[in-house]
């Protein structure tokens, strides 16, 4: 049976990826949370356990168990077996993995920020999925926004950037001035 990823971030935006196959899913006991590692300016969107949180994201086919492109796009973070804690529409349920950051890797220190550009793709393919209760379920289900935003948009630093029309761009800045995020 072909596996499948569990995607939280940026490949929630099926722009951003070849795989297809895709379908609206939920990881149990998982939070996501913006964290610093060596050897990057930028942070990472990653994923920790958390017994009481569930996440929304999108799962696809990795046809042929090929996961080599999808690890090298993903380089930095561990794959990881998802277990029984994917739910989704498809029976008989595949082999689900995700990506997250290997606790040793993350550190308290550094001047380091999120990618506006990153957080507008982000955003972009949450909306599309999940409508915008699902944005706000996003931000909501995510730590992390203490660390500095970098205003890229008009210089787009995410090498998988999308152009997001007006009302998007809104709906990014509605959440950042929400939580009181800090632009730069």
């Amino acid at each position: 049976m072909t596996p499948y990823f569990f995607g939280y971030g940026s490949l929630v935006n099926t722009d951003t990826h070849i795989y297809d196959k895709t379908h609206p899913a939920h990881l149990r006991g998982w939070r996501r949370a913006w964290v610093r590692t060596e050897g990057r300016e930028t942070v990472f969107l990653t994923v920790h356990m958390d017994g009481h949180s569930t996440i929304e994201g999108l799962i696809a086919a990795v046809p042929d168990a090929d996961w080599a492109a999808l690890d090298l796009r993903e380089a930095g973070y561990a794959r990881l077996s998802s277990g029984g804690s994917v739910h989704h529409p498809i029976d008989p349920a595949p082999e689900v993995e995700h990506y997250a950051i290997p606790p040793e890797h993350v550190r308290d220190d550094g001047d380091h920020v999120i990618l506006l550009s990153y957080l507008d793709v982000v955003v972009q393919g949450y909306l599309r999925v999940f409508g915008e209760d699902g944005v706000q379920r996003f931000f909501d289900t995510t730590d992390g926004w203490d660390t500095p935003i970098l205003h890229d948009r008009e210089d787009p630093r995410y090498p998988r950037h999308q152009k997001l029309t007006s009302d998007e761009t809104a709906l990014v800045d509605h959440h950042l001035k929400r939580l009181s995020a800090r632009l730069k």
